[in-house]
């Protein structure tokens, strides 16, 4: 609905293009919509999709109360073999962040540019092989995982 909306309000000789990870039957129904006389490259299998067993959730929450919410949440649904995945946007923040899961009690590790290789994989082996519940990491790990 949203961007049937949008698009209702841009000229006809538009030009669009369009990316997607996946090739679901909702966005080929899209590119079908919107897209004419078009190129559709693909990049690995078209089988591919996103994991099911992934939970994304996006609470809105004013700076001040993001690691108090985090934390809230983490305590009240965090399992001994759950992993948790949070990304944030700066190296000095993922620092900061991982500092203070750790002094809290959380076993927490940091991902991002400034680690050398070999800190990252350990960073990375912790958490796979379950040493670890959080990865905090920067968007080296969003490319990477």
């Amino acid at each position: 609905p949203q961007l049937r909306k949008i698009v209702s309000q841009i000229r006809p000789d538009r030009q669009v293009l369009m990316w997607s990870a996946t090739w679901p039957k909702e966005v080929q129904a899209l590119a079908n919509d919107y897209l004419q006389d078009f190129y559709q490259v693909t990049v690995g299998s078209l089988d591919l999709s996103a994991n099911k067993d992934v939970t994304q959730i996006i609470e809105v929450c004013t700076d001040m109360d993001k690691y108090r919410n985090l934390q809230r949440y983490l305590r009240e649904n965090l399992s001994p073999k759950d992993r948790v995945l949070v990304f944030v946007e700066t190296k000095k923040g993922c620092d900061m962040l991982t500092r203070s899961l750790r002094s809290d009690g959380f076993q927490a590790r940091a991902m991002h540019g400034d680690k050398s290789q070999e800190e990252r994989d350990w960073a990375l082996r912790e958490f796979k092989g379950m040493q670890s519940t959080l990865l905090v990491a920067t968007d080296v790990a969003a490319r990477g995982l």
